[in-house]
């Protein structure tokens, strides 16, 4: 049986015993009808006072009706209340289940609304709507955690205690906003008895020479009226606003059809009528006009997917084009409104038909090549446990203004601004010799894996800067005249947020020895420690690097024991470092061997100098400068003496 003819039979029924209450709840029934929702509520209220509690069926009929009166004006917290009531008296309608957990969800009680959507699913395991709930509270739980970027503030210049929402940017530095709003100055003196408040009129707030937002003004014109005109959209050259238009008939609200309006100088037009729709009975609302040339609007008529859809119309064929609907991606049983279409043809919308935090959430919604849509939700910090709308962006940029109602014991709705911070990511270091000096004439080259090519010159301090991309891995390669060349690799993850990366490179000279750190032997022996594995591979990879080289490998010994016991020692451990990289694929016609003993000590560098304050830069680490030094100081220079280098002998190997 029809629920609303089931209900009336049970105000009959309630009629003939309370006729003084009869009257009243009728009257409520009527107006609920009419979509009069708040007088509808406040009646529904005072009639479920009166009613007793063992009248458990008409309490819980009452209930019902008041709690969808009052979700449908925004009042989550009495509309839970009633849907509760509802459930306590059993009443037989299985929605106040889901909209119970509908409630909970926009209050951001997830863990109860998610037991609320599974025992809806109980009795109705196919219902999208309960299983995007419940997915949309594990997300908004993990989202708030863990927020997007996005920098979120009330525009407390435009807020008012009447409410506006549903802003739009005007003006070539969009320095203009129009926005709808019921403040007290608004045209027309009755309330609404859909919503308690003045029907809305436009407003208009502008900026300073410093772009500072001045006081709003009505826009006085005949474009507001003593009806509701609001959620507008100019065409691209801004001189056509396409808007939303109620009127009324013997004071009961009309359906819900799009007006357009032309600017005369500073002034709109009054507005007329859109045919969208030839049945001035189908409604058609929150248009927006996209830069691929069609309108797009939002509408309950047959043929979509349930609740308010989003269309589309060729703007030159309204009135003889049929609008199309833009399909199940973006539309689903519950409700999609407020498009907006950006610059780079992404389309913006706000629904509760998809998983999100609660209330109306703003999605993104990215076209395909194969004409679907990829949707994603933008999140909190701009979606939140409340209804969020009405998205507008300046230009290009990644910021712009939106409207909420969170936060507003009344639930009215302000005007909030929001941006998404540009993230910098660079890449920085240090280009020097192997004894940490400077070089002249240095450069970086970055090759990204999508093809870019950048060459970085090195600055005369050292130092070298780049841009690098989110997300992109780059081979990077440090070179000078003189200098062997260095490969490093960077992998830039894919996290949002300002980084730094770090890439050093230290060139080996072609003209002087190099010392090859980390090559430890066992003790009185030639053969190579576990320890030495990672400085081997660095070598073999810088000898992969610069395959035109021949190098000679040398060992050297401290001034202990004999020439001829040294000797042969090195050289025997230059020839173990020279099987292990033959081993690692460098040809053994470029790797020579030498054995130096102790009789080639090192000469101090200024890296050296700066470690060890008691070695003069340029000292020679000779027998008879070490034994000046104490017994600790000794063992110092003496390890320094014990070394591995290597030395380029060409850098013609593979030309000839």
């Amino acid at each position: 049986m029809n629920r609303q003819f089931t209900f009336f039979l049970v105000i009959l029924a309630f009629l003939s015993l309370f006729s003084c209450k009869t009257a009243k709840l009728s009257d409520a029934v009527a107006k609920e009808e009419r979509g009069e929702y708040y007088d509808a509520a406040q009646i529904y209220r005072k009639v479920y006072a009166k009613t007793s509690s063992q009248k458990t069926y008409l309490r819980g009929s009452i209930a019902f009706h008041m709690a969808e009166c009052y979700r449908k004006i925004e009042n989550t917290q009495k509309a839970l209340s009633g849907y509760n009531n509802a459930i306590r008296y059993d009443y037989d309608d299985s929605s106040k289940v889901f909209y119970s957990a509908l409630m909970l969800h926009k209050l951001g009680r997830y863990a109860d609304a998610k037991e609320q959507y599974t025992a809806f699913l109980d009795s109705f395991p196919d219902s999208r709507l309960a299983k995007n709930g419940i997915t949309g509270c594990d997300s908004a739980m993990e989202w708030k955690k863990n927020p997007a970027r996005h920098i979120v503030k009330k525009m407390d210049k435009i807020s008012s205690r009447y409410g506006e929402f549903s802003p739009v940017l005007s003006g070539d530095k969009y320095d203009r906003l129009i926005f709808t709003s019921s403040r007290k100055d608004a045209v027309g003196d009755s309330k609404s008895a859909i919503t308690g408040a003045k029907n809305n009129d436009f407003y208009e707030i502008t900026q300073d020479e410093k772009g500072q937002w001045k006081k709003p003004e009505h826009i006085e014109s005949a474009l507001n009226t003593e009806y509701d005109e609001g959620v507008c959209s100019l065409s691209t050259d801004g001189a056509t606003m396409y808007y939303t238009y109620c009127a009324e008939e013997e004071g009961i609200p009309k359906t819900a059809d799009i007006y357009k309006s032309s600017r005369s100088g500073a002034q709109w037009n009054a507005g007329e009528r859109v045919a969208i729709f030839k049945d001035t009975m189908l409604m058609a609302a929150h248009p927006a006009v996209g830069v691929d040339g069609y309108l797009y609007f939002v509408s309950d008529v047959k043929g979509g997917y349930g609740g308010k859809d989003i269309w589309r119309i060729p703007l030159g064929e309204i009135g003889s084009a049929a609008p199309e609907n833009l399909g199940p991606d973006i539309n689903t049983p519950g409700d999609e409104m407020f498009p907006c279409m950006r610059e780079d043809s992404v389309l913006y919308f706000s629904s509760n038909g998809h998983p999100g935090m609660g209330g109306l959430d703003i999605f993104k919604a990215i076209g395909r090549k194969d004409d679907r849509w990829k949707v994603e939700n933008m999140k909190s910090p701009v979606n939140s446990m409340s209804d969020d709308f009405g998205v507008c962006f300046e230009g290009n940029q990644e910021k712009g203004y939106f409207s909420s109602n969170r936060n507003d014991a009344r639930g009215a709705d302000h005007i909030y601004a929001f941006e998404l911070p540009g993230i910098h990511l660079k890449v920085e270091g240090w280009v020097l010799d192997r004894d940490e000096e400077l070089i002249d004439g240095a450069t970086v080259r970055m090759v990204g894996k999508d093809g870019s090519d950048q060459r970085i010159a090195v600055k005369k301090d050292g130092t070298y800067t780049a841009d690098v991309v989110l997300g992109m891995d780059y081979v990077m390669l440090g070179s000078a005249p003189g200098y062997l060349n260095q490969k490093q690799t960077l992998s830039v993850p894919n996290e949002e947020k300002t980084q730094t990366f770090y890439v050093d490179f230290y060139l080996a000279s072609i003209s002087k020895p190099v010392l090859i750190e980390n090559i430890f032997y066992d003790f009185d022996k030639a053969t190579l420690s576990p320890e030495s594995k990672d400085a081997l591979i660095q070598l073999i990879i810088l000898l992969e690097d610069n395959p035109n080289v021949t190098v000679e490998l040398s060992a050297h010994t401290d001034r202990k024991g004999t020439d001829e016991y040294n000797n042969n020692l090195s050289l025997r451990r230059a020839q173990s470092v020279i099987d292990y990289l033959i081993v690692g694929g460098i040809e053994k016609e470029r790797l020579t061997p030498a054995g130096y003993g102790k009789s080639v000590p090192k000469t101090v560098t200024k890296n050296l100098a700066r470690k060890y304050d008691f070695l003069p830069e340029g000292q020679v680490l000779d027998s008879a400068f070490i034994e000046t030094l104490t017994p600790d100081q000794q063992e110092i220079a003496d390890q320094i003496n014990r070394r591995t280098e290597f030395k380029v002998l060409r850098t013609n190997y593979r030309l000839f």
